[in-house]
């Protein structure tokens, strides 16, 4: 069971790197680069329960977050970070020019559903015409018995 007592909290700086790199859609091998490590070394900091302090700069630097957001993840708190601190990343920079969102993910994905909706909608009404046709062919067959 999860607290929400701050020091209570276990944190677990790598899985935490991991998680927000992961939500940026940043690969291993961009961070690293970006961040002048090799990728095995991310994978490595990615297990570490703790990462100094000056890695941690780092890393934040290149996924363009605070690093309060590693060492305090929570997943709802990092979406509204990242989602104001990202728009401001530097333009040009490798992990930028990997990740430059153009739309409100939030509203793709809604945007996803209601096309879905839709889909689903014709398709159960064709299937009710089919069933209809069907019925009507068996009363034909009944009655010509």
């Amino acid at each position: 069971m999860e607290t929400d007592i701050p020091f209570l909290r276990k944190t677990h700086h790598g899985r935490n790197v991991k998680a927000l790199r992961d939500m940026l859609g940043i690969k291993q091998e961009v961070l690293a680069k970006s961040a002048g490590i090799t990728q095995q070394y991310v994978s490595v900091l990615e297990a570490q329960e703790k990462i100094d302090d000056e890695m941690l700069e780092k890393l934040a630097n290149v996924l363009h977050i605070p690093v309060d957001a590693i060492k305090n993840f929570n997943e709802e708190k990092a979406v509204n970070i990242i989602s104001n601190t990202f728009q401001d990343a530097v333009a040009g920079s490798d992990v930028t020019q990997y990740n430059k969102c153009t739309f409100n993910p939030v509203d793709k994905i809604i945007e996803l559903c209601e096309q879905n909706a839709e889909l689903y909608k014709k398709l159960l009404e064709e299937k009710e015409a089919q069933i209809t046709l069907l019925k009507a062919i068996a009363e034909k067959l009944k009655g010509k018995n």
